[in-house]
């Protein structure tokens, strides 16, 4: 029997390294159990190239075994808090993932990793996100729709990204032909693991995710659908010729992708026909668990950063250069979403604890970055004299350049690991607010800004300095996992009231969303310090990632030792908690 009075939804959120499944309780927006499945494949869940940098892709056997394991362990833990639950009471399952991370698949909508002609190809994996093979084909892609569909290019940025959909298809045809004419169709994997919980694989029955197909794959209902043969054709006749094995619709994620099929209700441990959401990006559901709404910026801060909006659907809105895409109902089903992002952040933090980092500041990562954090928060903004450009994996936003890299400026060698972490988190800063600074300039205001994801939660040096750096208040998500969160809360609106869900998605986030008492606000002392640094970080960004800058920057390490030289003269200290 039913846990009287109570109703649960459950969110499934495919990371870069693992799998959450998070059961929420709809009365209240309690989260009373999670669980993560780490990908047991390659490195941290990756199958890498030791040849090739920028090759990154999963084995989708990985995805399976997560959501039976995360799901069956969070209700597992939901019993052993309380005797009386009843996984009956679930009645809704939404699903986040990583994206763009396509995956060919044959006519029954089979991943071809799974079949055994294909099982040890990495071009037959899932393409992870952050796989930037398909660089050279971005460039043609952005070269072509520039000259003959400029329109593709206005709703993406202006420049199409080798992170992305037909990129990744296109390199697939030179990088593994077989894999490439093996292919029936290619699936993201937020529609496909609905799919599979559905039992409706086959490609021509997928309820596609406008949220991937508009930001990744150049959909849009002003111009049909998916970019038009003859222009794909342009670029190459396979990829004219896969057109019709795609997709001609894409939905919301309000909607249901359909029901879950016995197969799988028993694998999981729930009834049933219970509805499930169609997919989204993790992002973006991360910013409606977030409580997204107008004039809210939430920034997702993990290895990369995603940073969303909306706006009214019914309200004109411009182009913005250099986003990764505007797209109706991408975030919220009435609505354009807007998203931009940094490709590395928590990354960047990581390359130092594992390639700069002195055994003398501790044997795991956890105690390194603790010692580099209680060691940078004691320094004054300026003071370690060095200024980073945070492209260490590239730029996603706003120049779109998957082959710019990472540079520090000023070290010496009086340098020191905490100099350097401090000014990386400066620079992450510095990139966020190119950003905000974007979007803003394109009269869409920037009212809050609400942060998200382990490195908000658990870093206050960081959520300090962006409030420094941005002359905004920081404020941080009430969950720890939005983006779950995000999921579950699409599950209960395709749902419906009729079976204890939500009419609505505003209806949702007014009882399950919130932010915590800690507000990080801004130093104005140190604010004016950034504030110099940033102008220097934006002559360093536009000489070394555009091609129209022109002039000298021989000025640039001069200034930084007459910062430098300031700050280590001056008796202000260096404050940072939130308040």
């Amino acid at each position: 029997m039913a846990t009287p009075n109570k109703r649960y939804a459950l969110g499934l959120d495919y990371g870069t390294n693992s799998c959450r499944c998070l059961l929420v309780d709809l009365t209240d927006g309690t989260e009373i159990a999670d669980a993560v499945f780490p990908y047991p494949s390659g490195d941290a869940g990756i199958l890498l190239d030791p040849k090739n940098p920028n090759l990154a892709r999963q084995h989708p056997a990985d995805y399976l075994q997560a959501a039976e394991q995360s799901v069956r362990a969070a209700l597992e833990q939901a019993r052993h808090n309380d005797a009386a639950f009843d996984a009956q009471s679930v009645i809704g399952i939404g699903v986040d993932t990583t994206g763009s991370t396509p995956l060919p698949v044959d006519a029954t909508g089979t991943p071809l990793a799974l079949t055994p002609k294909f099982q040890n190809r990495l071009a037959a994996m899932a393409w992870l996100w952050k796989d930037h093979t398909a660089y050279a084909e971005a460039e043609t892609i952005t070269r072509k729709a520039s000259r003959l569909r400029p329109h593709y290019l206005a709703k993406c940025g202006g420049v199409y990204s080798s992170e992305w959909f037909w990129s990744k298809i296109w390199h697939c045809k030179k990088e593994d032909p077989a894999v490439f004419q093996a292919a029936h169709s290619w699936v993201e994997l937020c529609d496909w693991i609905p799919a599979v919980l559905c039992g409706k694989t086959r490609p021509d029955r997928i309820a596609r995710s406008v949220c991937a197909a508009g930001h990744k794959a150049m959909f849009n209902a002003e111009w049909g659908g998916l970019p038009d043969a003859r222009f794909l054709a342009s670029l190459d006749p396979d990829l004219a010729a896969l057109r019709s094995r795609l997709y001609s619709q894409a939905f919301t994620a309000d909607h249901p992708a359909g029901r879950l099929s016995p197969e799988w209700a028993l694998r999981l441990g729930l009834k049933p026909e219970i509805p499930v959401a169609v997919g989204a990006f993790d992002a973006h559901m991360g910013a409606v668990g977030a409580g997204i709404k107008l004039g809210t910026l939430v920034k997702i801060l993990g290895t990369s950063t995603c940073d969303m909006m909306v706006w009214p659907a019914n309200r004109s809105l411009a182009d913005i250069p250099g986003v990764c895409g505007i797209v109706k109902g991408s975030i919220l089903p009435n609505a354009y979403g807007i998203e931009a992002g940094q490709s590395a952040v928590g990354d960047i933090f990581l390359w130092l604890i594992r390639c700069l980092t002195p055994e003398s500041f501790g044997k795991t990562f956890d105690d390194k970055f603790a010692a580099l954090a209680d060691a940078a928060a004691r320094l004054k903004p300026g003071e370690h004299g060095l200024l980073a450009l945070d492209w260490n994996n590239g730029n996603r936003t706003i120049l779109v350049d998957a082959r710019l890299s990472g540079l520090l400026v000023g070290q010496t060698l009086h340098t020191t690991a905490p100099e350097i972490y401090r000014a990386l988190i400066e620079a992450t800063a510095f990139g966020a607010l190119t950003i905000i600074n974007r979007i803003a300039e394109f009269k869409v205001p920037v009212r809050e800004i609400v942060n998200c994801g382990g490195l908000a939660v658990k870093n206050p040096l960081l959520m300090q300095i962006y409030a420094d750096v941005t002359g905004r208040p920081m404020k941080i998500s009430r969950s720890d996992q939005t983006c779950a969160l995000g999921a579950a809360l699409f599950g209960a609106v395709a749902a419906g009231p009729m079976h204890g869900g939500f009419a609505s998605v505003a209806e949702a986030q007014a009882v399950l969303c919130g932010v915590r008492e800690t507000v990080y606000k801004p130093d104005p002392v140190a604010h004016r310090v950034y504030a110099k640094l940033y102008a220097l970080y934006r002559q360093m960004h536009d000489a070394f990632g555009t091609r129209e800058w022109q002039g000298n920057l021989s000025h640039v390490m001069k200034e930084l030792i007459a910062i430098r030289e300031k700050a280590r003269s001056s008796g202000t200290e260096s404050v940072h908690h939130g308040r």
